[in-house]
């Protein structure tokens, strides 16, 4: 049986309005990459989109808005995966391993968005940084959760869980730095070496 199409134009007024941001967001963050945050105007970015510096005001209210949703894609893509991993039911070295895989996956198809935070972070305004650095600090604390309970089935030998899980973030997080699409190895298989790689450091126990 054919499903009814639904036809809310709220929905689809909704969805239209999405689409927008994020095409402006992917310009930005194009320009702001390549000519820096201070060096590039909303001019710009509406010129690269076809579109006048009104057509972004409709949709963010400056350009330092625009910047903050453009420094908060990385981590906000590590916390799907983290929030999706602990959520299954599998022993804590199942999930170490689907999480480090995904998180390096997550870290290297952002890569750009990483590139502004670490470049541009000192544009953003405390309010906006505050709620990354929570996001941020929330990761941090479940992996370290992850990190316990594996040590507490004896899955992982390591000394301190939070010293452990600020490692491995800093190991994956700066993947960005040297990964090269069209490089000897891709996103998939970097993220599986990775992925093998920490559960080598936690002493995981298959």
């Amino acid at each position: 049986m054919v499903k009814a199409i639904r036809t809310d134009p709220m929905t689809i007024r909704d969805e239209v309005a999405a689409l927008k941001r994020a095409r402006i967001v992917e310009a930005a963050a194009d320009l702001f990459y390549k000519n820096g945050y201070d060096n590039t105007t909303l001019e710009a970015v509406g010129e690269s989109l076809g579109v006048t510096k009104p057509f972004i005001y409709t949709h963010f209210k400056s350009k330092s808005e625009l910047l903050a949703q453009i420094c908060a894609r990385g981590i906000e893509s590590s916390s799907e995966v983290i929030d999706r991993v602990m959520d299954l039911d599998a022993s804590p070295t199942q999930k170490l391993e689907n999480l480090t895989r995904d998180f390096v996956k997550a870290v290297l198809l952002n890569r750009k968005f990483i590139a502004i935070f670490t470049r541009e972070e000192k544009a953003l305004s405390k309010e906006d940084l505050d709620v990354i650095n929570k996001k941020r600090r929330k990761f941090d604390s479940q992996l370290a959760s992850l990190l316990r309970e594996g040590k507490l089935t004896g899955e992982f030998s390591i000394g301190d869980e939070h010293v452990a899980a600020l490692s491995i973030g800093g190991m994956v997080s700066w993947a960005y730095v040297w990964f090269r699409d069209g490089g000897r190895m891709s996103v998939e298989e970097v993220s599986a070496e990775m992925s093998r790689l920490i559960l080598n450091l936690v002493n995981a126990k298959r």
